[in-house]
């Protein structure tokens, strides 16, 4: 590939997404006259809002060229704990925290894994993945529980004409975009992210940076628990499995790089995680084969880690680094 072809093809790598997105919504707005209706744009920015918010806390691990594998089974874990709660009479003032609660310290658990024992985030996260799972198969030995109808009163009612979930998911990419946009924070991140032994030189507390990155993963997946909550209203044994591929891949459609140091929540993470609802959504509508669902979904990790790729080796044969997408 010539220098002048390659120059052509970096931007349009920057703006895979955006591309693939508009062809999504043409594609199936062309197939069915139903998807592109504004009742059911609505509800999928609904269904989306749950894979924004763990898309966002995965964002900032991955910022760190680290990876989080245990967010399905944080998930899991405080939708178990939720839902004990929630059946032996607590209100949500108290179900919700313990969600939260049960999100962090998962989070700091890896934290503690990553930064004071040296284990490598892959093999950490995946450790917690398993114990978590098991954990959460043992709370709720195994039996689905249906949860009482103050859960799916969060994915119903609507905050000034907005629904509940999209507020919320709004909140969360707000505070993160700033975070990582306007703050030395943020900035500190893009620097361990794309040398850790530099920024460490700087003078930068890595070890804390990195804590911080791994607890607010666990906190944003189990916001995302309770998004999913919200909109199920049942806690399942498989509640949360595989939605930590899903979130990888919709930050790395976004524009975030698994190698480090590149990335961002808006417009980037949210809109592959839209891109992913788009394309479900997509299929339910056509009534494709259920069986064809995780097919697709593996194609768009296949395609997004391809995209990511590509788009960091021309830049490094570039010599460019781009930090805010």
């Amino acid at each position: 590939m010539n220098h002048t072809r390659q120059r052509h093809l970096l931007p349009l790598l920057n703006h895979a997404t955006l591309i693939l997105f508009a062809l999504v919504l043409a594609g199936f707005g062309l197939l069915s006259p139903k998807f592109l209706t504004a009742a059911n744009l609505s509800h999928l920015l609904v269904q989306a809002s749950s894979t924004a918010v763990i898309g966002v806390g995965v964002t900032f691990v991955l910022l760190t060229a680290g990876v989080d594998l245990s967010i399905g089974s944080i998930m899991f874990v405080a939708a178990a704990v939720a839902g004990k709660l929630a059946l032996g009479g607590a209100p949500l003032a108290v179900t919700l925290p313990a969600i939260l609660g049960v999100g962090m310290v998962f989070g700091a658990l890896n934290a503690l894994l990553v930064t004071r024992l040296g284990i490598l985030a892959f093999i950490a996260t995946l450790g917690s993945l398993y114990v978590g799972r098991g954990f959460g198969l043992w709370l709720t030995q195994t039996r689905a529980m249906n949860l009482p109808d103050s859960f799916l009163t969060l994915g119903t009612v609507r905050l000034v004409g907005v629904p509940l979930p999209l507020v919320i998911s709004g909140g969360v990419v707000a505070v993160a975009h700033i975070v990582l946009t306007r703050t030395p924070f943020g900035r500190q991140i893009y620097a361990v992210g794309n040398h850790l032994a530099a920024a460490r030189k700087a003078g930068l507390n890595t070890r804390r940076l990195l804590a911080t990155v791994y607890i607010f993963s666990g906190l944003c997946a189990a916001i995302g628990g309770i998004l999913s909550l919200a909109q199920l209203g049942a806690v399942s044994p498989t509640f949360g499995t595989n939605r930590e591929f899903t979130a990888i891949a919709a930050a790395v459609l976004g524009g975030t790089s698994l190698f480090g140091g590149r990335g961002g929540v808006f417009p980037g993470t949210v809109l592959g995680a839209v891109l992913i609802q788009s394309v479900e959504n997509g299929l339910v509508i056509l009534n494709a084969d259920p069986y064809l669902y995780p097919l697709v979904t593996a194609g768009i990790i296949f395609l997004a880690v391809l995209i990511d790729s590509t788009r960091s080796r021309l830049m490094a044969h570039w010599g460019q680094r781009k930090i805010f997408v």
